[in-house]
């Protein structure tokens, strides 16, 4: 497979995996979390980064075959040489595209996280407060003057 041909089904799959992170960043932003819709979002991403690994342990087969150094200035060479310069700059910003939007979905979903943690600490602390005595009587509540003297 040529390295062109390459780059074109890396950067197809790097427009898809950008389009699944929006979408994921959009579904973390509502007020009720479709976990079934992040479900599938990550299932999709986990297909699409193996496909991109494969991909891209074959494009660096091609470059070594070529004899290109495996290192960034032997994948510049070698795109410059097979006329796909454009296509290898655009596959890199793609990717970082992808890095920034996955790193703004981790935030959220630390957020999200956290938040969630922060309501089932009030939840069970306000499930440990008694409010009826075992007889069913309604404790003493503070800040009540008491009247028994």
């Amino acid at each position: 497979m040529s390295l062109a041909r390459l780059l074109s089904d890396q950067q197809a799959r790097l427009s898809e995996l950008v389009r699944l992170l929006e979408q994921e960043l959009e579904a973390l932003t509502v007020g009720q979390v479709d976990g079934e819709l992040l479900k599938g979002i990550a299932r999709r991403k986990r297909e699409l980064l193996a496909e991109l690994e494969r991909t891209e342990t074959l494009r660096r087969q091609v470059q070594q075959r070529l004899g290109y150094p495996m290192d960034p200035a032997g994948s510049l060479a070698a795109a410059k040489d097979a006329n796909c310069l454009g296509a290898w700059e655009a596959c890199l910003a793609a990717t970082e595209r992808t890095a920034r939007l996955n790193d703004l979905a981790g935030q959220l979903l630390g957020m999200r996280l956290k938040h969630n943690q922060q309501m089932l600490d009030f939840i069970h602390e306000v499930s440990e407060k008694t409010l009826y005595d075992p007889s069913g009587r309604s404790g003493r509540q503070s800040g009540r003057l008491s009247t028994s003297a």
